[in-house]
């Protein structure tokens, strides 16, 4: 008992802090995102302002709002980006990491080089990403060195589009995939043998899909059409991204790889495996939750990436707009702190569907230990 009361007196101030200073904000963040703080002028920058509360008009205007379109771009923006730039250092960094563990002479070094960039700041990179993407900066001279004509592509000022779509498609687009996913779900837990977890996500998937392709496709959040797509002006911060992160996937990889008994691929060489076998069904499948952990944090990287974006490309420049640019402008220029707010909530519970389940999942793998 004695070393219970200590163990908590130890643990107090640590939980105390947490529930004020995290979970205590978060909540008073929530609540002024469902009030009217900012609507009015007079009020906006008030000492004591008198606050109405208007439940979830705030993020109804931000999606369905004629006014806040910048936003609903910088979410499809914000969706690109994070798919691309997890896709790119995934596979950069599996490839470096493929090429460093066949143990070239000179390997140290080219770890620390491929490293490297990881000790930099999101705010130096961008620096120095956005000298290198100028018009006559060293991405488009490049060609020079090799005989062919310079690069003439505006890399961080274009305002071209492309996998465009109507926003109004976005809750059949939405319920689509999460149908996708909760196929999946439900297809690896059978293959677990969780019988009951696979029906459920089976149902799930079937709801929504069902919905999805009944009365998702006739839903409309604007009535007018309102077109976004993948803004090819984030090309160029993906590109910086991908460089910088791309080590870290490597080293995750690399330990991955050096991980794997030599037993088990000489087994797999012995059976008549070829090369392009023994990665498939032996080397991939047992790199799957590194994987899986260097996804969660590329994702929780790229859903609150701010720093990268403002060095690049500044706050004013709408096609590389991501949420956490427009909540800053909102915010802290326009004085919509209500809005500024509700963005806020929107992020967090972005980065809590990526980050939740893989705790849930790795907490039942404890239990189950």
């Amino acid at each position: 008992m004695r070393d219970r009361i200590l163990a908590f007196l130890v643990l107090l101030p640590s939980v105390l802090a947490v529930g004020v200073f995290v979970y205590g904000f978060i909540g008073q963040n929530l609540w002024v995102s469902l009030t009217d703080w900012g609507k009015d002028p007079a009020q906006a920058l008030a000492l004591r302002p008198e606050l109405r509360f208007v439940g979830l008009e705030n993020y109804r205007e931000l999606f369905t709002g004629f006014v806040d379109v910048r936003f609903r771009q910088s979410v499809v923006n914000l969706i690109f980006f994070t798919l691309f730039f997890m896709a790119g250092s995934l596979g950069l960094g599996l490839l470096l990491a493929l090429a460093v563990d066949k143990a070239p002479r000179g390997e140290g070094f080219f770890r620390t080089v491929f490293l490297f960039p990881m000790a930099l700041s999101f705010v130096v990179t961008g620096t120095i990403w956005r000298w290198l993407l100028q018009p006559q900066g060293g991405v488009n001279v490049l060609p020079t060195l090799f005989g062919l004509p310079p690069l003439s592509f505006p890399w961080l000022a274009t305002r071209e589009q492309v996998l465009v779509f109507d926003w109004n498609r976005l809750p059949f687009y939405t319920a689509l995939v999460v149908g996708l996913v909760l196929l999946y779900v439900a297809y690896a837990a059978y293959r677990e043998g969780e019988r009951r977890r696979a029906l459920w996500g089976l149902a799930s998937a079937g709801v929504l899909l069902l919905w999805a392709f009944a009365f998702g496709q006739g839903l409309r959040l604007l009535p007018y059409p309102e077109v976004h797509g993948f803004s090819l002006a984030l090309v160029g911060v993906i590109l910086a991204a991908v460089w910088q992160m791309s080590g870290y996937t490597m080293a995750l990889y690399l330990a991955g790889l050096r991980g794997i008994p030599v037993e088990v691929l000489e087994a797999a060489r012995v059976d008549g495996a070829s090369e392009w076998q023994l990665f498939r069904r032996v080397i991939f499948p047992m790199l799957a939750p590194i994987t899986l952990s260097a996804m969660i944090v590329l994702g929780h990287i790229a859903l609150k990436i701010f720093d990268l974006v403002f060095a690049m490309a500044g706050l004013d420049y709408a096609p590389t707009d991501v949420p956490a640019i427009y909540m800053y402008l909102l915010a802290f220029r326009g004085n919509q702190f209500a809005k500024g707010a509700a963005i806020g909530i929107l992020l967090l519970l972005l980065v809590a569907v990526v980050v939740v389940p893989y705790l849930a999942t790795q907490l039942r793998k404890e239990v189950r230990r």
